[in-house]
């Protein structure tokens, strides 16, 4: 049987060597960083990306994030730039432009034609004496001793170094705004994610049905509204205020006392002063409330105190929240 014991070995070798290089890339944050992310913040124009190669992949992942964080950005290869793309440039956006060596001939036509433009670069590099690094209004340092490769080719540790001071630049512009995570749903609506930061109770709770007995109502008949509306709870009310719950536990407790359902009403099989959320609340909330009281079911009420439905952890599975 072949011996494989040595993939275990080099994983941990290429991950504590790029975590070693990251951690180096501290070292590299100076004034040109902090100039480079206060333009950024002052210009009305977008940001622009714009590389060769893997640092092109590393610069298309930096503009999601920007986006995404509310910056807004646009990728722009170094190669279509000098053949008809330049003209996404526009007169208030900088330029970000990537490149391990800062030497490709790509990048040496475009910084000079962006140059002659007057729009302001950002050098993201590994090579401060490269012609990018010495050209760019700002250069923001990547250098890494030697890439994870054993052969010190394939780009590993060094598009890790760009991908992360771009999360750097990114994080400092996301604090500069004041991007809170209601801005943060905005730009994601979709998913899971987006669901945690903008779905409310209310979404929840409009197609359930609204199961509901008064404390005198017979067993039977809190039995009959529990089937119907099929939440496994109902709300016991009162001039549409609540005043207990019973769940189809509770139905249970009682039948293991006596199977004479006749000798019971609502009130004395409720849990009074059941747990209770605003409809308004976000939906992440009640997840919480049922986390942290260890049920399945909370009931919502509006402004006036109100019942106003159920939310079920079903309801939150069936979202993707839980």
């Amino acid at each position: 049987m072949k011996d494989n014991s040595f993939i275990i070995a080099n994983a941990k070798e290429t991950i504590i060597a790029e975590s070693k290089a990251i951690a180096k890339l501290a070292d590299f944050i100076d004034s040109d960083f902090e100039n480079a992310v206060t333009h950024i913040h002052n210009f009305k124009g977008r940001v622009i990306f714009t590389g060769i190669g893997k640092s092109a992949n590393i610069a298309t992942k930096i503009v999601a994030t920007f986006n995404s964080t509310g910056t807004p950005a646009v990728f722009m290869h170094a190669a279509d730039a000098i053949h008809g793309d330049l003209g996404n440039v526009l007169e208030d956006d900088v330029v970000i432009c990537i490149s391990k060596s800062g030497n490709t001939p790509e990048i040496k036509v475009l910084v000079p034609l962006i140059k002659n433009y007057g729009n302001k670069i950002i050098a993201i590099t590994g090579n401060l004496d490269s012609f990018l690094g010495k050209n760019a209004d700002f250069t923001l340092n990547t250098f890494v001793e030697k890439e994870a490769c054993p052969n010190n080719l394939a780009p590993t540790t060094s598009t890790t170094a760009q991908l992360v001071m771009g999360d750097a630049l990114a994080i400092c512009l996301l604090k500069l705004k004041g991007f809170t995570s209601k801005d943060f749903a905005k730009y994601h609506p979709g998913g899971a994610l987006g669901k945690r930061l903008y779905l409310r109770v209310s979404d929840l709770i409009e197609n359930n049905e609204l199961p509901q007995v008064t404390k005198d109502d017979s067993i039977a008949k809190v039995i009959i509204e529990m089937s119907e509306k099929r939440l496994g709870v109902t709300a016991v009310t009162n001039n549409n205020k609540i005043v207990g719950i019973i769940t189809d536990g509770d139905i249970r407790r009682m039948l293991a006392k006596s199977t004479d359902i006749n000798k019971f009403t609502a009130k004395e099989i409720m849990s009074k002063n059941p747990r209770t959320i605003h409809k308004d609340a976000m939906a992440i909330e009640a997840l919480e409330s049922l986390e942290n009281n260890n049920i399945t079911q909370i009931l919502a009420v509006d402004d006036s105190n109100n019942y106003s439905g159920v939310v079920h952890l079903h309801d939150l599975i069936k979202e993707g929240i839980f």
